[in-house]
């Protein structure tokens, strides 16, 4: 009988393994060609493994395990016939124009004639790291995804409703220990941070900016502003396009080594550091420097969503110039970040504080922020880091600025 084997493919370019994140199907389960049947971890990010052909499933990994690239994980007997009474699915173009309707005019019907299936009451990866970071059982979850599938968003509506926390509390005298399995993604993580500290010249330069004036302009447009692009008015937006002017001022900080030779670039690929529940990710925004703020806020959203759901592909974060990470959200006050290789800087975001400052002679309140550039002195002076850091402070506390290139407008005008 015709078995087919179901192989690893390639994520991408130099990844030799990955690791089974959970089956989505039994052992013996009649799968459908194009049924995602499995999502595979790389040291980047989540894919969904879909069935070569219609069959019978034998699976030949269990979840947890570290494959090769090109290792059979499964085996699909297409000669097996359809079960009785199972329907065959429709294509996913037809689906969604049925389901849209249908799903608005009746959800508690569609979700009480949904079948039960494996999937049902089973998380995705990033539902089952925050369920067992919050020791919250799948019964006390309701799943809303496909088959009855939990969702990141059906556990965080599950412990925004209340459950019983009893059995969670830990810290009850007992003296257990647990173990878990690194994921491939935090190996990943840890190997790229130990080399970055063994392989570069790092350093630290720091400074301090006034917020007030982003804070004023953002509460005089916000409204209008997410009326007009349907995008809210961040402070990310802000800080990207004061990074890419600044980067163009000062090239070399949007430089990267390559053996024996200095690499620059002619545009900004910024990366945004992003928390999700498999570890930091860093999408990159393409050619921001072409970018409107609203098309970075657009730009900044539609990563980080697919980043959070692991849905993110290995283009969406390779081949970043230059990094932006915020750990202000966390309520960091300073931090020195660390190089994202093979880029040669990273800018470093942190809470905003009310503090006494000195203007003009009188001592005033202010909403400050301290900001971090580590960069790789290999091949950046600290004139140089400094100076990027000081054109950035200058234009965040001069947000006008930033439609001029980074000089002041008033000088633009007089042509001086």
């Amino acid at each position: 009988m015709p078995i087919l084997e179901m192989k690893v493919p390639s994520p991408g370019e130099s990844i030799l393994e990955v690791e089974i994140a959970s089956w989505l199907v039994k052992d013996g389960d009649y799968v459908e060609k194009d049924q995602a049947i499995a999502e595979i971890d790389s040291d980047k990010a989540t894919l969904e493994l879909p069935a070569e052909e219609s069959g019978v499933v034998t699976l030949k990994a269990s979840e947890g395990d570290t494959v090769k690239v090109g290792q059979v994980v499964c085996l699909i007997d297409t000669d097996a016939k359809r079960p009785e009474g199972k329907p065959v699915e429709a294509k996913k173009e037809e689906k969604a124009k049925v389901a849209e309707p249908l799903a608005a005019a009746a959800p508690s019907v569609q979700s009480a004639e949904k079948a039960s299936t494996y999937a049902s009451g089973h998380p995705s990866p990033s539902a089952k790291k925050m369920m067992d970071e919050a020791k919250l059982s799948p019964e006390k979850v309701n799943g809303s995804g496909k088959d009855g599938r939990i969702t990141k968003q059906d556990v965080i509506n599950a412990m925004s409703s209340g459950y019983d926390t009893s059995a969670a509390q830990g810290w009850g005298g007992s003296r257990e220990t647990n173990r878990e399995k690194m994921s491939t993604l935090r190996r990943k993580i840890a190997e790229r941070l130990v080399s970055v500290k063994s392989e570069t010249a790092m350093l630290t330069t720091f400074n301090e900016v006034n917020m007030q004036p982003i804070i004023d302009l953002r509460k005089k447009y916000k409204d209008i502003f997410k009326e007009k692009h349907g995008v809210n008015l961040g402070f990310m937006s802000f800080f990207t396009k004061a990074c890419t002017e600044a980067l163009r001022q000062f090239p070399t900080v949007n430089a990267m080594i390559d053996g024996p030779e200095i690499v620059y670039h002619d545009y900004a690929d910024i990366g945004v550091a992003v928390s999700t529940p498999k570890g930091l990710m860093v999408p990159v925004i393409r050619n921001a420097e072409q970018m409107s703020l609203a098309q970075i806020e657009a730009e900044i959203g539609r990563l980080a969503v697919k980043a959070r759901d692991g849905k993110i592909s290995l283009d969406e974060m390779t081949g970043g110039t230059f990094t932006i990470t915020n750990g202000g959200v966390f309520g960091s006050m300073m931090s020195t970040p660390i190089l994202n290789p093979p880029q040669s800087a990273i800018l470093g975001m942190h809470n905003i504080i009310e503090r006494p400052v000195a203007e003009n002679g009188q001592v005033v309140i202010r909403p400050m922020m301290y900001l971090a550039v580590s960069y790789d002195h290999r091949i950046i002076d600290g004139k140089e880091s400094v100076s990027f850091l000081v054109s950035v402070k200058k234009m965040l506390e001069q947000p006008e600025s930033l439609l001029f290139g980074g000089k002041d407008p008033m000088m633009v005008l007089l042509g001086v």
